[in-house]
């Protein structure tokens, strides 16, 4: 039996191997070499960690213990579900809630609500929304049962226009669960830089003391993100300024998505530059790491998994990377498993997700306008 090493160090691609060791086929000498594989890895990751500052690298993983289920949703109204992007499971642990973009990818023409309550079967058991949003992009919902959404059109995107004719766009939301709005943060209809103003904020994150964290913005947005108080006073701002995009420790490339640990650490899909960054509350950089892709989404679940979401990677963008959703330790980006996008590019794959109490993953598609279901089979 031959065993190779595939990357465990290295970077994105499976190419770079140790040389041939022929082995016996007895169980022991394959469990004695998984073991020496798995000490191996442990040992690089904190090789790669000392070496580059918390700056954890490319790695590998094979290994997909889901399977994809396809039309779990059941709309009514004869409404589609179109382009998912946002997820999360109530606490009670018998419904999930989904924002959704109308049916498409744009809200500003339609009728059909945005946000929906599902129920474990897929039937929709609560829906409101309709006329609030043109391009949902963000979704949260916090430890008060609050659900949280951003209008992420950028100035001057095509996706903005419909949006400002409407006198909408650039604003977060905090709404309760019957659709009426408790807070706003932004003006509608007006992009900006500063305090209150947001140029397409692409995602939110509530910590437990009640203080806000956005991302601003999507696609030549404002490139930063702000922290504001509980009452929607503005705190702190990391990145942002004039020509702020850059790869830069602490700077941004289209921050897309944004989320938080158990330890309350920061956590920043920082598309862009090929990298997810970690900040503490107070906005110094704690980490960055480059192992899960081409990231547009981030969650964290409540066992303290992180899944991050690429559906962008490809010859022009990632080029060496493969789409799909990587899973892991929250604490160190140890990846664990990884499934890859299951057909052939049409546009953009997952860009978000979320995970329900079991463990199953709900991955919105963009290209593909589409929900996908991920039930995991074995541990």
């Amino acid at each position: 039996m031959r065993f190779y090493r595939t990357s465990v160090c290295g970077g994105a691609s499976t190419g770079e191997h140790l040389p041939e060791v022929e082995m016996s086929r007895t169980n022991r000498v394959e469990w004695v070499t998984v073991a020496v594989r798995a000490t191996v890895r442990v040992a690089c990751l904190a090789v790669v960690v000392a070496m580059w500052g918390g700056e954890a690298r490319g790695q590998s993983v094979a290994n997909d213990p889901y399977h994809a289920v396809h039309g779990w949703e059941r709309m009514p109204n004869g409404w589609k579900i179109g382009v998912v992007s946002g997820v999360f499971p109530d606490p009670d642990g018998q419904h999930i809630w989904m924002l959704s973009r109308c049916g498409a990818n744009h809200c500003a023409l339609s009728d059909q609500d945005p946000i929906l309550k599902f129920d474990l079967d897929g039937n929709v058991v609560k829906s409101f929304g309709a006329g609030m949003f043109s391009f949902p992009h963000g979704f949260f919902l916090d430890h008060e049962g609050f659900l949280w959404v951003t209008e992420g059109a950028p100035a001057g995107d095509a996706r903005e226009v419909e949006g400002l004719r409407r006198g909408l766009g650039h604003q977060v939301f905090k709404l309760d669960q019957e659709g009426g709005v408790v807070m706003t943060l932004g003006e509608a209809g007006v992009s900006g830089y500063g305090p209150n103003r947001f140029n397409g904020p692409s995602g939110v994150v509530v910590a437990p003391n009640g203080e806000i964290w956005i991302s601003d913005g999507h696609r030549g947005g404002n490139n930063r993100i702000v922290k504001f108080s509980k009452d929607g006073e503005f705190l702190l701002e990391v990145g942002g300024g004039v020509a702020s995009l850059s790869g830069d420790p602490g700077k941004f490339n289209d921050p897309h998505d944004i989320t938080m640990d158990a330890r309350g650490r920061v956590i920043v899909a920082d598309r862009g530059n090929n990298r997810v960054q970690i900040f503490d509350q107070q906005g110094n950089r704690l980490a960055v790491w480059t192992q899960f892709g081409r990231p547009s989404v981030v969650f964290v679940d409540d066992k303290d998994v992180i899944y991050v979401g690429d559906g962008m990677s490809d010859a022009r963008w990632n080029p060496g990377w493969e789409r799909g959703i990587r899973i892991g330790d929250s604490e160190t980006g140890w990846v664990t498993a990884f499934i890859p996008d299951s057909e052939n590019p049409t546009g953009t794959g997952v860009e978000f997700l979320g995970v329900d109490l079991q463990g199953n993953i709900y991955a919105g598609e963009v290209g593909r306008q589409r929900l996908v279901k991920y039930v995991r089979f074995r541990p």
